[in-house]
């Protein structure tokens, strides 16, 4: 018997914007997906061998990279952090805009130029924080944190912050200012290659769906 397709969808800012793409390439998940008060995490759909797993976004790209999801959707950043080479990534959904920004104080001092080639940085995306600041010659000390990133400046756990921005109100709320974008962000249709070459005759006309799906969104 042929193992059921798993679509990993997170939850989070990207799902509400990602369940019209899914209708459009005709995935319906049952009822109880929509359920607030559900706590299941594995769900039926209208297609007969297809099911879907609601995960954090980080945990989607480990699902789809390590064959347990063949097909997922994720933001860039993501994608960006992981580097999975077993992550393929052929559609930009045009959902989940954001930005990864580095973000400080509005009232923090001017730097010592003597310590500029050492910056602490709270921030869930160590790898993208490193990689920004080496480019600058700049050695990057992260605090890796998973949430509440916008108080680490006012207790004094590190002077800057590396974080997912929309509006940026968040920020404003908590006395806090972009001072650079390391990233602009979308999300994108991931699938697990070895699936992709293994199992091309399902997962393929599914990319091809949601490919048009996108097309179609933006026409109308």
């Amino acid at each position: 018997m042929t193992r059921p397709i798993t679509f990993a969808i997170p939850k989070g800012r990207i799902l509400d914007e990602a369940l019209p793409l899914l209708a459009r390439a005709g995935i319906e998940p049952e009822a109880e997906f929509h359920r607030k008060e559900s706590r299941a995490l594995r769900f039926a759909t209208n297609v007969d061998g297809l099911s879907i797993i609601r995960v954090r976004a980080f945990d989607v790209a480990t699902f789809v990279a390590h064959g347990a999801a063949q097909i997922g959707i994720v933001g860039s950043d993501v994608i960006a952090e992981f580097g999975y080479s077993e992550l393929y990534a052929p559609v930009d959904l045009q959902i989940g805009h954001c930005r990864l920004s580095i973000a400080e104080p509005v009232d923090a001092p001017p730097e010592d130029p003597g310590v500029a080639s050492h910056v602490r940085v709270a921030t869930k995306y160590p790898h993208l924080t490193r990689a920004h600041y080496e480019a600058q010659g700049i050695q990057a000390e992260c605090v890796k944190l998973n949430g509440a990133m916008e108080l680490a400046p006012s207790l004094g756990l590190s002077r800057r912050i590396v974080d997912l921005v929309s509006s940026g109100a968040t920020l404003r709320a908590n006395g806090l200012v972009e001072t650079a974008t390391i990233m602009d962000i979308s999300a994108r249709l991931i699938v697990n290659r070895a699936a992709m070459k293994m199992r091309a005759a399902e997962l393929v006309p599914m990319v091809e769906r949601f490919r048009a799906a996108v097309e179609a969104s933006h026409a109308a």
